[in-house]
């Protein structure tokens, strides 16, 4: 904050206008949020005189306005969720970098003095692989004082750019750590260019290669391109378009093997996740008396799956064709943003039971969702970072794995609130006399725990290891066992979760005396 701003929020012609001096962002929101407070109040106290043949849930939810609205305004994680999925979409679309997800790739190579730099991803070539490079602006950089190189100049012809496969690439490196061997000299390469072929300060050089007229018996395989640079003491800048493709027929397919199956299996899981949004939202309409508003959460999140992987499917096809995702990209970052703050998100409300079973959140479940969602939003920047530079960068690879640790962190914060649920039905089943449905409960909420658990460990790293381990013929099966994994998950629990036609899921109804305990319990949180 700085002493001379001043802040005018607009708000609604019912509500007071704003104007805040040294305000932050906080006291905006928590305005806000406190302008919510009183129109649940005003609604809630509307509400106290209900008839005797109330149900007991409509009952509960239009108690003392003052109990009610204390819990319930503590606990509206869905203005939170909503805010935080604003929050991405600018987040997301300001950080979309102009060079896009594909394979036609633009890197930028500044003052670059390393010795082997990966240019890309390894790509899996077919029988009628082929490159295409062009390089533009470069320039050299001395990087000690010229007065002690004794008028040395450097020799550009221990710089080029190579092409290897992933296992040569570990092989380099050895040989460069224990031999000290410049890459280009290594065996396990193919030398597509030196530097000493261009010229400083050219315009640009433009050069096409066929890998079956580089290699003898050649059907195809996975490779890599590097930058080398043996030249000690110097730095260069240059400008590289790389084009990786399969000429398949009279067609160009700039996807690598393996992936192209993609855009094929990504439109039939859109396709599924769609059938499962319409089954869904039938289920909560025709079960309305029962429907809360983490149901309808639970179907904006299979929405934004569906969206993610048609964005996905389109993303991909574009790459196929033109080598470019054509803006379908930003489409993808944006439903990930979106759909990854609302995964955590329901997991966590699912877990401590708000909107079905209690009206508010606790503290630390509060803190739980305050935690997760920032992850997230820092995640989903790594996301984009990573598509949208290449290894060629310094720093492609602290944001990769920036974004596994932080992705790995949200998994395991989301367990907390279902272990704090299943421990709290285990202490109320050994001094409840109503032991056998408290039980009940807790057994649901175990086969809940296993299932996230399940999932995380199979989509962060059975798929992981999949994606490891595979032939680059097969690398489309991990992308296979996430979408089958997501399915089976949401299916199970849509079916444990899911409301009841004429009432509320058994598993859930409170009677009166759980009311008046969850009435107690958010009238002490107001004091």
């Amino acid at each position: 904050p700085r002493d001379d701003l001043t802040l005018a929020v607009r708000t609604r012609p019912s509500r007071p206008r704003l104007f805040c001096h040294d305000c932050t962002l906080n006291d905006i929101f928590t305005h806000f949020l406190s302008a919510e407070q009183l129109k649940e109040d005003r609604i809630e106290r509307r509400a106290v005189g209900v008839p005797r043949n109330t149900p007991k849930r409509a009952a509960f939810y239009s108690c003392s306005d003052r109990q009610f609205a204390a819990g319930r305004s503590e606990g509206k994680p869905s203005v939170v969720i909503m805010k935080s999925l604003v929050l991405f979409l600018f987040v997301v679309l300001v950080a979309v970098a102009t060079r896009a997800r594909a394979k036609i790739t633009d890197a930028e190579v500044t003052m670059e003095d390393r010795l082997l730099v990966p240019l890309d991803e390894p790509y899996g070539f077919g029988p009628g692989g082929g490159i295409n490079l062009t390089i533009s602006g470069f320039h050299l950089h001395t990087l000690f004082d010229r007065e002690k190189q004794e008028g040395h100049s450097p020799d550009v012809h221990n710089m080029g750019i190579m092409i290897t496969t992933p296992y040569g690439g570990v092989v380099m490196e050895e040989e460069v750590i224990e031999k000290s061997l410049c890459p280009l000299d290594s065996q396990e390469q193919i030398t597509l260019l030196r530097f000493d072929e261009i010229q400083v300060g050219d315009e640009f050089i433009d050069r096409s290669y066929s890998l079956a007229a580089m290699i003898e018996q050649y059907s195809g395989g996975e490779f890599i391109l590097y930058f080398a640079n043996c030249e000690a003491n110097t730095a260069v800048d240059f400008d590289i378009t790389l084009s990786l493709f399969n000429q398949k027929g009279d067609n160009v397919d700039y996807l690598p093997v393996g992936m192209d199956a993609l855009p094929f299996l990504y439109f039939v899981a859109f396709i599924v996740f769609t059938s499962m949004a319409v089954m869904w939202c039938l289920t909560v309409v025709r079960a309305k008396q029962g429907a809360h508003t983490i149901h309808w959460l639970m179907f904006g999140l299979v929405v934004l799956r569906a969206l993610t992987v048609l964005s996905q499917s389109g993303m991909y096809h574009m790459i196929s064709v033109f080598g470019h995702p054509e803006g379908w990209n930003i489409a993808f970052y944006v439903f990930t943003a979106m759909r990854s703050v609302l995964f955590f998100s329901v997991v966590v409300l699912i877990a401590a039971g708000w909107s079905y079973m209690k009206p508010f959140l606790s503290e630390r479940e509060k803190q739980i969702l305050l935690l997760v969602v920032p992850l997230q939003v820092f995640a989903n920047v790594a996301i984009v970072v990573i598509d949208e530079t290449t290894p060629a960068s310094r720093n492609w690879f602290s944001w990769r794995d920036i974004w596994h640790v932080i992705d790995i962190l949200c998994c395991c914060a989301i367990l907390f609130p279902i272990v704090w649920s299943i421990r709290q039905m285990r202490e109320n089943a050994e001094h409840d006399d109503k032991a056998a449905r408290v039980l009940s409960k807790l057994v649901l909420f175990r086969q809940f725990y296993i299932s996230v658990v399940s999932y995380i460990y199979f989509t962060r790293i059975i798929v992981y290891l999949l994606d490891a381990t595979l032939t680059y013929q097969l690398i489309w099966i991990s992308a296979l066992a996430n979408e089958v994994a997501t399915v089976l998950f949401f299916v199970f629990c849509g079916l444990q979760f899911r409301p009841v036609v004429g009432g509320m899921n058994p598993y859930f109804t409170l009677d009166t005396e759980e009311e008046m305990e969850l009435i107690g319990q958010s009238s002490a949180r107001s004091h």
